[in-house]
């Protein structure tokens, strides 16, 4: 067996997805631009009440940074079209990992903006086939997470 390596499983066991409405300050780059106003703006186009033009905007309204993770999948006959979407969403659960594992918050979020065609085209330039994976936000949290609960991994794995 290969040795382990304590750092990162103490790391998998202690990561935590902290919600992106509370990310404020600093991010590792850029200010991300009007993602909520067009969020905002699609809701309304689709009929959306309050609660749908809130949810739709509120995931932009304070961050500063959201990485959006386009599956683009081709027909090729070795790699199953599946198998392009699982490594899109893989891409996306990296992205947390890195930026968590280097000190920021990050959170993977999709929502009915993500599964929108025309806001995924008007937003990230998606056309035919392509969808939006995943849209990871990255910022700076200064609420204090408590701990989630966690499952009882005796009760639900079982070792042959």
């Amino acid at each position: 067996m290969p040795p382990a390596t304590p750092a990162v499983l103490e790391y998998m066991a202690r990561r935590q997805s902290r919600p992106a409405k509370l990310f404020t300050g600093a991010v590792p780059t850029e200010a991300m631009g009007g993602l909520a106003g067009l969020a905002g703006a699609r809701a309304r186009a689709l009929g959306g009440d309050d609660e749908m033009i809130a949810k739709g905007r509120g995931q932009y309204d304070r961050g500063h940074l959201a990485v959006a993770v386009i599956a683009s999948p081709k027909p090729v006959a070795k790699i199953p079209e599946a198998e392009q979407l699982l490594s899109a969403g893989a891409l996306c659960m990296n992205i947390v990992h890195a930026a968590t594992a280097s000190g920021w918050a990050a959170s993977w979020l999709t929502g009915w903006p993500a599964h929108d065609a025309v806001f995924a085209a008007e937003a990230f330039g998606c056309t035919g086939a392509e969808r939006v994976a995943g849209i990871i936000h990255i910022g700076t949290c200064e609420a204090p997470m408590p701990d989630r609960p966690r499952p009882d991994l005796d009760r639900l794995l079982s070792r042959a």
